[in-house]
């Protein structure tokens, strides 16, 4: 056993025997003891740091028996490589809100941040021995949590819109036995917002669906969505309000529907914004608007890495004092969402108030299906829009147009399906305790296969990575669980 309880036999702690059958927490009550919602506000920001970096086979010089390692320790051990010397100053960025947060309470301010780091991450400091960094954030969330608001999100950085539907159900329970494993139950019950990976929403009707319902089940609220990957579902127009929370409603090719709370990420470049806090500057240009009948702040709300690029690692650190300690006593506050979904309902606005969005494209497509439903109906549709419109896609919206997660991966999405395939026929209908190393292990290597960065960087030494991940996964199949693959 480890010394650790978010690390058992060197694996990190995602799953029991309950997990991966129900959420891991129930959800922290909405908050009534607001008197006074919104008492002073003129408008409001938030801002949000991600934090992530990979599991990769890298612990070594020959990639097939290589130990799986956090990308952060491969770049500590090689900093003449590429930026690799930015380790450092990496590192320091992931532990540095211990000390923000801290300093600036003491100095008789009221900061606010959002936090979400990727598990892969949470269990690389573990396992580089970077125990002081884990130390200083779980002092954060334990005395600061008026101050920090802690995201959900998906175990191995994977991409909800090309992840199948299981698997990513089994990324966001492992995130929360994780966390909660590594910061406490009551922690784990304040995890309310869900920041999906690459701000990456499925669009397709049916994969959409299970992404919201999944969140849903596993107690999540509200999730924070990209603005050009949403449309209003009335006319399938641009958001015209983008700075108040949205109904995302999801609607499957039967015709069930389920929806959540959505807060709207604007476009831009993301760690500009954060870095000078674009959010704060933006909001003092703003005022209040109408919603249900009430005049409320607005919300402007940005994420962005927490560690990448010159403006993040310089520039942030001293303009977010800045802004803290000036916004802190004035009428643009700085305030993280659930506090701000609080202060709503405190005023009876409710989410049956918000106004109501869906996907992008997906209104094209529902008036393409008319009244017709099912599966056979939709795949229909979607070839007929196609046929008409090239640019026409099910691939889902990310935080970029650029990039897609599934053109030009075939030779790893492939592989990556099939391993999930075996994983669901043979592990996860064995009857083994999920609590037990062999399961863990094989849950391990399926959501490391399935992190963003294997299919970012294009063909070459990360699609390696991620083929030598899959290998692994189907060998731990085939010799703990005495399955040969066909």
């Amino acid at each position: 056993m480890s010394d650790f309880e978010d690390v058992v036999d060197d694996l990190p702690y995602i799953c029991d025997d309950k997990t991966n059958a129900q959420a891991t927490t129930s959800p922290q009550p909405v908050s009534a003891t607001i008197s006074k919602p919104f008492e002073g506000t003129k408008a409001a920001f938030a801002c949000i740091l991600h934090m992530h970096q990979p599991l990769i086979p890298a612990g070594g010089d020959d990639l097939k028996t290589a130990k799986i390692i956090c990308n952060l320790q491969y770049m500590m051990e090689h900093q003449n490589t590429g930026d690799n010397h930015n380790a450092s100053v990496f590192l320091k960025c992931y532990e540095r809100m211990g000390d923000f947060i801290p300093d600036l309470v003491a100095a008789g301010h009221d900061p606010r941040i959002m936090l979400e780091y990727s598990g892969c991450l949470l269990y690389g400091l573990r396992q580089m021995g970077e125990h002081a960094a884990l130390e200083k954030l779980k002092r954060l969330t334990k005395n600061y949590h008026q101050n920090v608001e802690w995201l959900g999100a998906p175990w191995g950085h994977a991409v909800a819109p090309s992840t199948p539907i299981q698997d990513y159900r089994y990324h966001v329970l492992a995130f929360q036995q994780h966390f909660k494993a590594l910061f406490g139950a009551d922690a784990a019950k304040r995890l309310r917002g869900f920041s999906p990976s690459e701000m990456a929403l499925p669009n397709h009707p049916d994969v959409h669906f299970e992404f919201v319902k999944t969140l849903k089940e596993c107690g999540y609220q509200w999730v924070i969505v990209q603005e050009h990957t949403v449309e209003a579902k009335a006319d399938g127009s641009p958001l015209q309000q983008k700075h108040i929370p949205h109904r995302l409603v999801a609607t499957n090719s039967s015709g069930e529907s389920i929806s959540i709370i959505a807060i709207i990420k604007t476009q831009g470049s993301d760690t500009k914004l954060v870095g000078q806090m674009q959010p704060y500057y933006e909001a003092k240009s703003s005022s209040l608007v109408t919603l249900a009948g009430k005049n409320i702040p607005p919300l402007v709300t940005q994420i962005a890495d927490g560690e990448n690029g010159g403006v993040m690692m310089n520039e942030f650190p001293p303009k977010y004092h800045l802004v803290m300690e000036e916004a802190s006593h004035g009428e643009v506050k700085p305030m993280n969402v659930s506090d701000y979904l609080d202060h709503l309902i405190a005023l009876g606005i409710t989410e049956n108030d918000l106004p109501v969005i869906q996907p992008i494209r997906q209104h094209r497509l529902w008036k393409q299906m008319g009244d017709s439903r099912g599966s056979e109906a939709l795949q229909s549709a979607v070839e007929n829009l196609r046929s008409e419109d090239s640019n026409f896609h099910m691939e889902g919206g990310s935080w970029t147009d650029n990039i897609s997660w599934v053109r030009g991966y075939e030779n790893l999405l492939g592989p990556m399906e099939k391993l999930s395939l075996r994983f669901e026929e043979v592990v996860a209908r064995s009857g083994v305790d999920k609590g037990e190393k062999k399961y863990r292990n094989a849950l391990f290597h399926l959501l490391c296969t399935q992190t963003s960065c294997f299919r970012y960087w294009g063909q070459g030494l990360w699609t390696d990575f991620g083929l030598e991940i899959i290998r692994r996964g189907n060998a731990i199949i085939d010799h703990d669980f005495g399955q040969e693959k066909a």
